[in-house]
């Protein structure tokens, strides 16, 4: 580690992290699709095998919806393969420090991804689209559901290595090697910050399926066309939606209390809290420029600030007295709750200087003395390779606005398919009198409110449905966007951080790189986009 080179030129960390940040950002184009259409497709073929079993006459009708999800699951997953293998092979090729410091630990969950998750469900996903005429219904079920458990495995193994990055855990510095090792596999695996960051994660995706379903289905309600198909997808989507969208309120509830735990400048760029303490608000919203970064140390608290009184120290604590730190405490240094005082910033830099030189004496003479010395600062050691303390303070703005909207959309998500749930439904009372509402609140004219069947739709909320794609998808890519930018300047919290975790590479080459995949993940999606359009228009087989 003391051999990396920090005289690296800046421009190739930050062509390094754009390069790294595209490929991300196209990648989860892809995935969320993906893991959403898993239960959507499942529970379709589900009701059709149920039916089947019955002789029912609908069952011939149900598998033609499940052949109809399954078919546009199969054009996404396809592209979310190829922008995934791109990004594993990133780790080598623009972060090699990185690789080389951690890869006993980061490259295990990966591993275990590619050969078990990966092969699972590419096994089962031939036998979901070929096998309807060569397998029983009761394994063709299986091999559907065993591919979207498959792709949910296989984000598991990715976000604990996310996750890892986020809080590592299990693992152990040895100086004769100078790479970390693992400790516990347990540890990394199933480490608070990985479970709350699947499950957050992974329920988010779900709806985005959702909402895609909803989207393709009302698109035909408008066009009066393979209306059944319609009026069953929305019912199914909008309940898987609604349990989705109240799920990730939850998790991301949880997520939020881990995040105050674990990386409290992270939480307190999210909120734009420049001076924290006790009974603090949760910031609604506020007035933070989003051209360069705020001043934080003059400034008292971001401008035209609404707050709800005492939610963010419930929401960190558990106590809406609970001990919030912000930014300026962080990096002054302050006493935590439990009475120890946290060290500032400045501190932390001379103690990571500190390890640094012990360890190299240590390489050189292989003195314990010095290994005493570094093992007595290692936690800060990271620390060591930052010049300035104010490099310790990710990006207020757009964490603050990011993190809004991805909230916001969220609520607006759970309103959403709260009300096509109600509307979706045989529920006489909660039906009328959502109908009645929207007629007095002139979003629907009393004629509409006395003809409309609770399965059918005011084209204004057909409208909306599709509106909702692109805004989840912003929301889902907002979420990303705080859990990376929020822990900057670290690649591994506390540990690395990125211009120590960068390859010594010409700029000139990433950037090239970097046009180049811009311009072959923008066709790529150009390419999905337009075969789905052509599937959608074409509907279901019958």
């Amino acid at each position: 580690m003391t051999d990396i080179l920090l005289s690296i030129d800046a421009s190739t960390v930050d062509w390094s992290r754009a390069q790294f940040a595209l490929t991300a950002i196209y990648h989860w184009l892809f995935v969320p699709l993906t893991l959403g259409l898993a239960v959507i497709m499942g529970i379709c073929e589900t009701i059709y095998y149920r039916q089947q079993k019955r002789g029912a006459e609908h069952a011939a009708f149900w598998r033609s919806t499940s052949q109809f999800w399954q078919l546009l699951f199969g054009i996404n997953f396809a592209m979310g393969v190829a922008t995934g293998i791109i990004l594993e092979f990133e780790f080598g090729t623009n972060w090699s420090n990185y690789s080389w410091l951690v890869g006993d630990i980061f490259g295990a969950p990966l591993a275990i991804e590619g050969i078990v998750a990966f092969f699972m469900e590419s096994t089962f996903v031939a036998v979901m689209f070929f096998g309807w005429k060569k397998v029983s219904a009761g394994f063709h079920l299986a091999s559907t559901w065993l591919t979207g458990i498959g792709a949910t495995l296989s984000a598991w193994w990715i976000l604990v290595a996310n996750a890892w990055m986020q809080n590592p855990v299990g693992c152990e510095f040895n100086p004769d090697t100078m790479r970390n090792e693992m400790t516990s596999f347990i540890d990394v695996a199933l480490s608070p910050s990985a479970v709350d960051k699947f499950l957050h994660t992974v329920i988010s995706a779900w709806i985005i399926g959702a909402v895609f379903v909803m989207a393709v289905s009302c698109w035909y309600l408008l066009k009066k066309r393979h209306t059944l198909l319609a009026v069953k997808s929305i019912r199914i989507a909008g309940v898987v939606g609604l349990v989705a969208s109240l799920g990730a309120a939850f998790t991301g509830h949880i997520s939020g209390q881990d995040v105050a735990k674990t990386q409290p400048m992270k939480l307190a760029a999210m909120e734009a809290l420049y001076n924290g303490g006790t009974d603090q608000g949760l910031t609604a919203i506020a007035w933070v420029s989003p051209f360069g970064q705020r001043d934080y140390e003059t400034e008292e608290s971001a401008a035209l600030k609404i707050e709800m009184p005492y939610f963010l120290s419930l929401m960190a604590t558990n106590d809406i007295h609970g001990y919030v730190p912000g930014i300026n405490d962080i990096l002054n240094g302050y006493t935590k709750a439990d009475g120890t005082r946290e060290p500032s910033a400045d501190e932390k830099i001379a103690r990571g200087k500190k390890a640094i030189a012990a360890l190299q004496a240590y390489r050189e003479t292989k003195s314990e003395e010095q290994l005493k010395v570094f093992r007595e600062n290692e936690q800060y050691f990271g620390y060591g390779y930052v010049k300035d303390k104010h490099q310790l303070v990710p990006p207020i703005a757009l964490n603050f606005w990011a993190f809004r909207t991805m909230v916001g959309v969220g609520c607006l998500l759970i309103l959403f398919f709260g009300l096509v749930t109600v509307l979706s439904f045989k529920m006489p009372f909660l039906s009328i009198f959502s109908r009645r509402l929207l007629a007095a609140l002139g979003l629907m004219s009393e004629t509409e409110a006395d003809i409309h069947g609770p399965t059918k739709f005011p084209r204004w909320l057909c409208w909306a449905a599709i509106i909702m794609v692109p805004l989840s998808y912003i929301a889902s890519e907002s979420g990303w966007l705080v859990a990376e930018m929020g822990r900057q300047p670290w690649t591994i919290q506390d540990m690395l951080p990125t211009w120590a975790a960068v390859s010594d590479l010409q700029a000139g080459s990433v950037a090239l790189t970097f046009v180049l995949f811009l311009l072959l993940f923008t066709t790529m999606l150009g390419v999905e986009i337009s075969i789905m359009l052509k599937q959608i228009k074409k509907g279901p087989s019958c």
